[in-house]
């Protein structure tokens, strides 16, 4: 379960009750969560609780995907997914394999997004823009110059920003499913102590078994 509270559909502010329409039809996704394409939904019922809070990040949702913008759906969709996939966040890379297959790209590339770098699968301004992801989520941010020029070289200035805004605020929404265990992101942390079965390793510093001097 989430680690926060969800808001039932009575007690949401009037937007929300809008899109918990559109997502759940009559339902109250509270007492009966799921969505046409096989999320429970706790991202819009947590995100409730604090009406310009959601408010502000589903205009985000129309922010990126206006025709307002400069930057292709298809270069915006890598930075979105690797950035899932970077963060660690399996509810944003999930989503946005299938978004990215809706902008053109193969099953192969999808698949090929955690290991971009050693596939012969992208035109130079798509590998440009995946290397950037990785620079922006993996490195917090720190672009040496030569794949900031690269990138110049493909991009405007004004598709760049636009890139690097959505890509940072997908970061954030992977980061904070984690945190709050929403959606897909649910998951016992993977990373624990295995149990030794009989006991007699109590107390045992391992590495001191093989440390020795002869």
């Amino acid at each position: 379960m989430p680690r926060l509270g969800e808001v039932a559909k009575d007690d949401a502010h009037p937007f929300a009750q809008l899109m918990y329409q559109m997502l759940f039809g009559e339902r109250d996704p509270v007492a009966e969560p799921g969505t046409a394409s096989g999320t429970p939904g706790n991202w819009w019922t947590v995100f409730a609780q604090v009406p310009d809070a959601f408010d502000h990040t589903t205009a985000g949702f129309q922010f990126y995907r206006s025709e307002d913008r400069e930057i292709e759906p298809r270069l915006r969709e890598l930075g979105q997914i690797r950035a899932g996939w970077n963060v660690g966040s399996q509810f944003v890379f999930s989503q946005h394999c299938k978004a990215c297959r809706d902008v053109g790209f193969t099953d192969e590339q999808v698949a090929a997004i955690p290991s971009w770098a050693v596939h012969d699968l992208w035109t130079p301004v798509e590998r440009t823009v995946l290397a950037y992801t990785d620079c922006l989520t993996l490195q917090n941010g720190r672009v040496p110059d030569a794949l900031f020029a690269e990138l110049k070289s493909h991009l405007s200035e004004v598709a760049i920003l636009e890139l690097t805004y959505i890509t940072c605020t997908y970061a954030m929404h992977a980061t904070m499913c984690r945190a709050l265990r929403l959606e897909y992101d649910d998951v016992d942390e993977p990373v624990v102590e295995v149990a030794d079965p009989t006991g007699a390793m109590a107390g045992l510093d391992v590495m001191a078994v093989v440390d020795t001097d002869d």
